[in-house]
């Protein structure tokens, strides 16, 4: 019976810690002829696994963030969105007070329209937490950008106009 008993406080912890879901959210991209997924997942170490799957999008670099509001209206060229998630630092790894959690890596589009990416993010959470969360009263989006991301230029790294957007909501 203690054998029994032994091995069931050895066995229950692990499956506590493999059963506990991770918080998703994923975005469904729309821009003219742009269609593709976004999802983000945060993982045990609080560092969020970003996976990125888009087509018809020009070949070359692109500037893409997480920005502030969880809005993608086409019409006004996904202004709605708002600017970077921010929180209180500047725009841009080069900068000494970047930077922006929103900030992220620019992406490259091969010759056949074609993205898929996969990297991690630090500095917002997707639920709750004390850094900036996705899941905020006005949610956030996701921005791919027409031009590379200098990593710098105040305050969006002058990317240029915004060719796709996809509100981030959680994942079900």
């Amino acid at each position: 019976m203690k054998r029994l008993a032994l091995t069931c406080a050895l066995i229950l912890p692990a499956f506590a810690v493999q059963g506990a879901a991770a918080e998703s959210v994923t975005a469904t991209l729309q821009g003219e002829g742009i269609s593709g997924t976004v999802e983000m997942t945060e993982t045990a170490s609080g560092v969020v696994h970003v996976v990125v799957n888009a087509e018809g999008l020009p070949a070359g670099k692109h500037g893409f963030h997480v920005h502030e509001t969880g809005s993608c209206e086409a019409d006004g060229g996904f202004k709605s969105a708002g600017g970077h998630l921010a929180g209180d630092k500047e725009h841009g790894i080069n900068s000494s007070g970047g930077p922006h959690p929103g900030d992220l890596p620019n992406i490259h589009v091969g010759e056949d329209g074609i993205l898929q990416a996969e990297f991690f993010a630090r500095g917002f959470t997707i639920g709750e937490g004390v850094d900036e969360r996705l899941l905020d009263d006005d949610g956030a989006a996701v921005i791919i950008h027409a031009g590379a991301d200098d990593y710098s230029s105040q305050p969006s790294g002058d990317a240029g106009d915004r060719l796709a957007c996809g509100v981030l909501a959680r994942k079900s």
